[in-house]
């Protein structure tokens, strides 16, 4: 047997090591990439595991993988062997896997689906990484391209191979090889043996560059030896005849090689060297006949990887139109898995690369793969058990689509889109860093080998299709390096080294941009970083280095570009845009020494941009990242803030600085004078260690005009509250305004702080100083937050002996401060003495106060001179209660002393702490601002669990006692106190909630004890009348009819206007006895609503007929009035309504009676013009006629019109020839006749248009032949012409979807209608999946169709011999066909139809309810089409259909 390569070889290889510098150096690679390998570079970037995004989804491992058998022979509807857990991980619609089956695409437009918009982008593709590639064309190379092309005939190149060597085929059958210097080697092969075997279509060098494998356009092979130029095997039988060759591949095996025909089969090529005699032998690992493989992708290990465990399967990764396979090829042929790709464009090329990447702490092979816009990551992995398993990883989704993917390395990836763009893409972050137009190549494209035009073209539609954009063979990587080959040239792309890519962008001016990359490589965020080597500290310095560089090239380059001339303010945006860049980078870079030294000095040669500079520093310095600050720069720059009157700046700068490097008096003095009181403080203490001095000063400004009892001015309230905060901070330990005081200094501090506030008189003080002035100061100024400030201090004191003296004595000093002194308010001797009763309550508490002190104060609070401040007292001894002074009191003797000071909120607690929860509810009633909570505090007690039964019982008790009380105005307001304002006085809607929903079983008790009329009219008015708004349940209260009856009793006597209003919502009256009670107070319109409503309807019309009659007579009887008389418009409503009385009660009445409700009305109306002559008519007797006709109107829809005429004839007056009075009435009821009667002809009119309309336009739909909008099946995208089956039959709807009528039934689109089978449009049906599914589609023609004739058949064949289908139906089914067409018609009209409007005029016209006396007629219902602000009722021709 042969060993591939022999001895021969060993002389060149190493010749091929020795000219590899050379190359690198001709195609301008950076030395590094001699220096660091691209192994060690994808090494130095794989185990970079912090940067690895371990987000991955594992795929179920399977168990018992299938044989490579069972994959070819599989059908269409087999599921897949490899199946994710989620589908959706990788966009594989819920419809078959296999939709683009070998021959399942008729041509190039089928669907139509290349222009599909992209849903999702990704980020900018130039986002601060700057040129992340550089691409050069190899001169040498191109220019023997097309030298042969023209001298010798070598014909268009069409495929390269690069290893150490580059390998270029012709169109001619020359394989072309150069060497690193772009030097010609080798010419193989001759232009005759071209003219027999066609183009090359596939090149392959092997691992060590000693054998070439070129595959023809007509299917030979052939094997040439690279360092002899001979030819060693020539290969004619190693696949079927008549295919071209689409790749050709060497394994890491040198004896084995993969290839793969446009028949779309995959052979294994085995060498083998039999006593000297050169052998290929061929095995098929993949049938064509089953699905065409396109593209072939073994697993090459880099030499540091030979060894790995994974390489013994000698893997090989294959793409067919419907899926890829990952095969193993030793130690035996085995299938290690399947992937389906889902749903994507038939023109799109399947693609696949392979790459070694770091994961999980080890190094294991990736494949990629992808066809149209979404690459998706395997990761491979073998087990103990020697098992493969797969990984997903995280997909990258692009919107364009991809003809070429290559790793650069893995991190790093570069896609060629079908617009020939490249796109530099970070894998894990998929961020585009770049896009490149490389359309100056002008690619070479495989098509005509795809197409295998060579041999005839016998191919399928869905390789040829595939082929249009296939370019396999034009891109080859190798070394870091990606080579292109076009028509006429041979380009060369690679990564940029780091420091590349900074000076590309220093060379474009583009400073700013270069320092933030390099920055980005200082702190390994950058992408697709080469160059960089070595830990990260050194690789850190490295850069370092080269920014410092770059700082200064740009300090040089503000100052020369800065304006000359112009103003000041377009010098300083100058440099406000370039300085603070220098003053970034350096703190960035940590270099203070060359900010503070160099780029200072050179800064301030101009003083514009020495005040930015300084500018600058500030937030540095305010967010403490800058210390240490150059003595000379710290003076110039508060020197700086100074002259700009930017002093609050300088105070935030001092208390951030190191100031002992200053001169400290100076500094204090420009604070003192400025008002910076916090810088003051700062400097004394970090720079002399004295904390007292400041204290003294403030107290000195503070101090007079306390003492003296003016106001303070804001500047002064502002020292104070300052010396506040000091003070605080110093008897808590920390420094003032920011951080802490030393540890060694904390206890002194705190002494000489304590010590000088419990001084007896102040240095250099005056003889009519007080005593302890300081204590008497703070307490003046806010006595609440110094005494804050001490209580904090005595949590913080340890319990030792000088601590504890500390706090009795300044404990005794705020006494005799305070208690001696009558310059104190209620409110801040009351916070003293809360503050002693928190104290005391502690259980540590060592501190002894005097109880007769608490007295003092008890008195002093509630037994006050005047009457003032009653409500702060009242809060004063409340919070000191609750602070735990109550232990110092007798009880008994705070209650009274309490109620006596009407401090009812604190006879309130102290009733709670007793649980006498009854007499808190007089502690309510007496407090004239809390009066009305008693109601909430009252439900809360009866109701929240806790409370006793007892306690319970005796609120409830004292409740029922208080439910009466009288809101007497005549009383005077203290003898309404003393006798309690009772609850229902006070607010009747609470009081009747309260009843309802505590006191419901009493409530007879409780109106019984109300004996005041309008107090329980309110009452009951709150409990009964739903509109009052309190939540009641009226069912659960069960109240008796007479306590109804005797509210509406009470209603008539108090609001006799309201009663109709409250009988309308109220319920439980009866109806005799409130018709007594309205008749009684004489309230007609009442008694006439009630009447009708127990159904009286002659009585209630009686009723109304005599008020109309009454008022008639009122304004036929009056004199001379104005027209704006106050009876017109009472006999005009009193019409209106007797009129709704009569139209709601027509309807159930016969002619008759209807005759003698509406006749007598008329007679009513008419009688007062009897009597005015028509010499002298009457003042309102227009009126009265319009009213007039209104009845008449009104009553003609219920009475006929002769029986009006002959009544108003059969009249006496009329009978004797006066019809001249009423000849306006008659006339007017004619007029009305003749408009409804003109409206009905014009109404049937357009219906009997609109409907014949719509007959025509159903029949035209019905009759309309059918355009399918593709000539492929929507559901398993093949040709109708594919299957040739007789009862396959195909079904086009009018949607223009078209259908195998056996994929259709395999969705379960049919629906069954009287027994016959209906098929529905599946893709209609599936959008429409919240209507109606079966309806919204439907069928108009099926046919049986083929190739020679088209035969329409009809949709359905029932059985002859079906009684179900000869059976007549008693009412019609509309089937689908006819419920889509009558759905497309109704779509035609924007808006509402014709029938529509007029139903709903007529439906609303007839339920029209005229209630008597109601305050609201009801309208249009909510869903009225007439309510739309679009709806215009217009009388225009039907729309025009569209063909």
């Amino acid at each position: 047997m042969e060993n591939e390569p022999d001895h021969e070889n060993v002389e060149q290889s190493l010749c091929a090591k020795t000219t590899e510098e050379e190359l690198n150096k001709s195609f301008s690679l950076e030395a590094s990439l001699s220096k660091f390998s691209y192994i060690d570079l994808d090494k130095e970037l794989e185990f970079k595991n912090d940067l690895i995004d371990d987000k991955e989804f594992d795929i179920p491992q399977v168990d018992t993988p299938p044989t490579l058998e069972s994959i070819l022979n599989e059908t269409d509807d087999e599921d897949e062997s490899f199946v994710l857990e989620d589908p959706t991980l990788l966009n594989i619609d819920t419809i078959d896997s296999h939709s683009y089956d070998t021959s399942s695409v008729a041509s190039s437009d089928s669907g139509d689906r290349t222009n599909l918009k992209r849903k999702k982008r990704l980020p900018d593709s130039f986002s601060l990484h700057g040129s992340v590639m550089r691409h050069s064309l190899l001169k040498g190379i191109s220019a023997q391209i097309v030298s042969a092309a023209d001298k010798v005939d070598a014909g268009l190149p069409t495929a390269i191979a690069v290893s150490s060597l580059i390998a270029v085929g012709t169109a001619h059958g020359l394989a072309l090889i150069f060497d690193q210097n772009q030097a010609l080697r080798l010419c193989l092969g001759s232009t005759s043996v071209g003219g027999q075997y066609g183009a090359i279509s596939a090149l392959s060098i092997n691992n060590d560059c000693s054998r070439l494998l070129c595959g023809f356009a007509k299917g030979q092979i052939t094997m040439w030896d690279l360092a002899s130029g001979k030819l060693l095997r020539s290969i004619t039988d190693a696949h079927p005849p008549g295919t071209a060759i689409l790749h050709i591949k060497f394994t890491d095996d040198p004896t084995l090689a993969i290839c793969n025909d446009s028949g779309g089969s995959v052979f294994e090529l085995t060498f083998k060297r039999v006593m000297g005699v050169r052998t290929c032998e061929s095995r098929c690992l993949f049938s064509g006949s089953k699905g065409e493989v396109c593209c072939i992708e073994p697993l090459h290990s880099k030499p540091d990887l030979k060894d790995h465990p994974i390489t013994q399967f000698s893997l090989l990764a294959m793409a067919s139109l419907t899926k890829i396979l990952v095969i193993g090829l030793k130690p035996s042929l085995k299938v290690w898995m399947t992937f389906p790709y889902g749903r994507m464009d038939p023109s799109s090329v399947p693609l696949l690369a392979w790459h070694f990447v770091a994961a999980h702490n080890s190094v294991n092979p990736m494949l990629a793969f992808c066809r149209g816009d979404v690459v998706h990551f395997l990761l491979v992995k073998r087990d103990e058990s020697g098992a493969i398993h797969v990984t997903k990883q995280k997909h990258l989704h692009l919107y364009y689509d991809l003809i070429n993917f290559t790793w650069m390395n893995s991190r790093t990836v570069v896609l060629l889109d079908s617009a020939e763009k490249l796109h530099v893409i970070d894998r894990q972050t998929q961020e585009e860093l770049e896009t490149v137009e490389i359309s100056e190549v002008q690619l070479v494209y495989n098509s005509s080998h795809f197409k295998s035009l060579a041999t005839g073209g016998n191919v399928s539609q869905a390789l040829a299709l595939v082929g249009e954009k296939a370019c396999y063979q034009s891109i080859s990587s190798y070394g870091g390096q990606i080579f292109y080959l076009g028509t006429k040239s041979v380009y060369v792309m690679m990564l940029r080294s780091w420091r590349e890519r900074v000076d590309h962008l220093l060379k474009q001016d583009c400073l700013t941009e270069a320092l933030a990359l390099a920055w980005s490589f200082h702190e390994g965020k950058a992408k697709a970083v080469v160059g960089l080597s070595g830990d990260a500290s050194k690789r850190k310095a490295v850069v370092a280095d080269r920014m410092v560089e770059i700082l200064f090239h740009y300090t040089d380059r503000a100052l020369k570009k800065c304006p000359d001339q112009g103003k000041i303010q377009v010098m300083e945006q100058h440099f406000q845009d370039m300085v603070p860049v220098i003053v970034d980078y350096c703190l960035l870079l940590q270099r203070k020494d060359l900010l503070f030294s160099q780029m200072y000095d050179k800064l301030s040669e101009n003083s514009v941009a020495k005040g930015v500079f300084l500018e600058c520093l500030e937030p540095y310095i305010l967010s403490d990242k800058l210390v240490g600050i150059t003595p000379q720069v710290m003076k110039d720059l508060l020197v700086h803030f100074q002259d700009k009157k930017l002093m609050e700046n300088v105070e935030a700068l001092i208390v951030h600085m190191d100031i002992t490097s200053l001169d400290i008096q100076q500094v204090v003095l420009m604070c003192w004078e400025n008002h910076l009181y916090d810088a003051m403080i700062y400097v004394y203490n970090r720079g002399m260690n004295e904390f007292i001095s400041p204290m003294e000063k403030l107290f000195k400004v503070i101090a007079p005009p306390l003492n003296a009892g003016k106001t303070l001015t804001d500047e002064q309230v502002v020292m104070g509250n300052k010396l506040l905060v000091y003070i605080s901070c110093c008897l808590a330990g920390r420094a003032y305004p920011l951080g802490d005081i030393p540890e060694d200094l904390v206890p002194l501090v705190k002494n000489q702080v304590f010590e000088f506030l419990i001084r007896l008189h102040s240095a250099e003080a005056s003889p009519e100083e007080e005593i302890y002035p300081y204590v008497r100061t703070l307490l003046h100024f806010d006595t609440r937050e110094f005494l804050n400030v001490l209580a904090l201090t005595f949590e913080d004191f340890k319990n030792d002996k000088q601590a504890v003296e500390y706090q009795q004595r300044i404990v005794d000093i705020l006494l005799k401060v305070m208690v001696e002194n009558s310059d104190f308010t209620p409110s801040q001797v009351g916070c003293l003495f809360t503050f002693l009763a928190r104290q005391l309550a502690k259980p540590d508490n060592t501190l002894f106060v005097n109880r007769t002190l608490f007295d003092q104060v008890l008195e002093f609070l509630c037994s006050p001179d005047d009457d003032s401040r009653h409500s702060e007292r009242q809060q004063v001894l409340l919070e000191l209660l609750q602070a735990g002074g109550i232990v110092q009191f007798e009880e008994s003797r705070l209650i009274h002393m309490a109620e006596k000071a009407e401090f009812y909120q604190i006879c309130e607690f102290m009733y709670e702490r007793e649980h006498q929860y009854d007499k808190i509810i007089d502690c309510y009633l007496r407090d004239p601002l809390r009066e009305e909570e008693v109601f909430n505090y009252i439900h809360n007690i009866l109701s929240i669990p806790g409370h006793s039964a007892e306690e319970k019982q005796s609120v409830w008790q004292k409740a029922m006692d208080h439910i009466e009380g009288y809101a007497d105005t005549q009383k005077p307001f203290l003898d309404r106190v003393c006798g309690l304002r009772e609850l229902v006085s006070l607010k009747p809607c609470k009081a009747a909630e309260l009843v309802a929903t505590h006191f419901s079983e009493q409530i007879e008790t409780v109106i019984n004890k109300l004996e005041n009329q309008l107090l329980l009219f309110k009452f009951l008015r709150s409990l009964l009348d739903p509109r009052e708004g309190i939540h009641v349940n009226q069912e659960l209260l069960q109240i008796s009819p007479c306590i109804t009856e005797q509210f509406i009793e009470l209603l008539c006597q108090f609001s006799p206007t309201q009663v109709i209003e409250t009988l309308q919502v109220l319920e439980g009256y009866r109806l005799e006895e409130t018709i007594q009670i309205t008749q009684k107070y004489q309230l007609h319109e009442v008694t006439a609503y009630l009447l009708e409503k127990k159904g009286d309807v002659h009585g209630a019309f009686s009723i109304m007929l005599k008020r109309l009659q009454s008022k008639l007579q009122e304004i036929t009887h009056q004199g001379e009035t104005t027209r704006e008389d106050p009876s017109l418009k009472d006999v005009e409503e009193t019409t209106v309504e007797t009129i709704a009385l009569c139209q709601r009660n027509s309807h159930n009445l016969n002619q008759q009676q209807r005759e003698a409700l509406w006749f007598p009305l008329l007679e009513a109306m008419m009688a007062p013009q009897k009597l005015s002559s028509s010499a002298t008519p009457h003042l309102h007797s227009e009126a009265l006629k319009s009213l007039t006709m209104q009845v008449l109107n009104s009553m003609a829809a219920f009475i006929a019109l002769p029986s009006i005429l002959q009544r108003i004839l059969q009249d006496p007056v009329y009978g004797k020839g006066k019809l001249g009075e009423i000849q306006g009435l008659i006339l007017g009821m004619l007029d009305t006749f003749n408009y409804e009667q003109t409206l009905l002809e014009t109404t049937t009119s357009l219906l009997n248009q609109d409907l014949h309309w719509s007959l025509c336009n159903l029949r035209a739909s019905i009759t309309k032949g059918l355009n399918p909008k593709q000539d492929y099946c929507s559901i398993c995208l093949q040709q109708y012409k594919r299957r040739q089956e007789t009862a396959d039959e195909i079904i086009v709807f009018s949607c223009g979807h078209l259908y195998h009528s056996f994929c259709l039934q395999n969705k379960e689109c049919t629906i069954e209608i009287e027994g016959q089978t209906r098929w529905t449009c599946y893709k209609c049906s599936s959008s429409y999946k919240a209507g109606k599914l079966s309806e919204n589609s439907s069928e108009v023609k099926k046919g049986r169709i083929t190739p020679s004739q088209v035969k329409m058949s009809p949709s359905c064949h029932p059985s002859k011999g079906d009684p179900a289908v000869k059976k007549a139906t008693s009412e019609p089914v509309l089937d689908p066909q006819q419920i889509q067409a009558f759905d497309r018609l109704c779509r035609l009209y924007r808006g509402s139809s014709r029938l529509a409007l007029l139903t709903e005029l007529s439906q609303s016209r007839g339920s029209e309810s005229y209630r008597p006396f109601s305050g609201s007629q009801s309208g249009p219902a909510s869903h009225s089409i007439f309510q739309n602000e679009n709806f215009q009722l217009q009388l225009i021709p039907p729309p025009v259909t569209e063909d």
